[in-house]
């Protein structure tokens, strides 16, 4: 196994790990970016077809993480990959908690937790336009994009309506030829 590939997935998992406000799918543009783009390790329609099968699973959402070291490494590359996306934020969190223990009624820890609120909710949202854009390959799938986001933001539908309409039409369009 090529042991520099293996610190590159550790060095780049490590750090977007600490900056994974929100979780894991807070960080799908830059992982996108750095897996894609920087490093050319994979095409956008196989980052999008390892998401997509990451969100289908059940589990957490640093399934595509997992996924990711094992489509470029085999199973050293998943563990490496899942250790170095876990493991920091994981100390993090570990240090922090106990930080907030002793200084639970600081006033610049309330002002950091209410701050951290809309950056996750703006790396979230950053997530879902790159996978949009990452998968919006034809106009059929465009739409698909854009009535679903509809949708669920119009709605109080679960999103798993959306999900059937949207395998629905993916079917029939392959059958169809379109």
């Amino acid at each position: 196994m090529n042991s520099s590939l293996l610190g590159q997935l550790a060095i780049t998992f490590a750090a977007l790990s600490l900056v994974a406000i929100g979780g894991a799918n807070a960080v799908v543009p830059e992982l996108h970016r750095q897996v894609v783009t920087i490093q050319g390790w994979m095409t956008d329609g196989t980052f999008a077809h390892l998401f997509a099968i990451a969100q289908t699973a059940p589990g957490p959402n640093v399934l595509v993480v997992s996924l990711i070291g094992w489509h470029l490494a085999g199973w050293s590359g998943l563990a490496v990959a899942t250790l170095a996306m876990c493991l920091p934020s994981c100390l993090l969190t570990f240090t922090f908690s106990r930080i907030r223990a002793r200084l639970g009624g600081a006033t610049w820890l309330k002002v950091l937790q209410a701050a951290l609120v809309p950056i996750a909710i703006g790396l979230m949202a950053a997530s879902g336009l790159v996978m949009a854009r990452a998968t919006d390959s034809s106009l059929l799938h465009i739409a698909l994009t854009a009535g679903t986001a509809a949708m669920v933001y119009f709605t109080r539908r679960n999103p798993l309506w959306a999900l059937a309409v949207g395998a629905a039409c993916g079917v029939s369009a392959y059958y169809l030829g379109i």
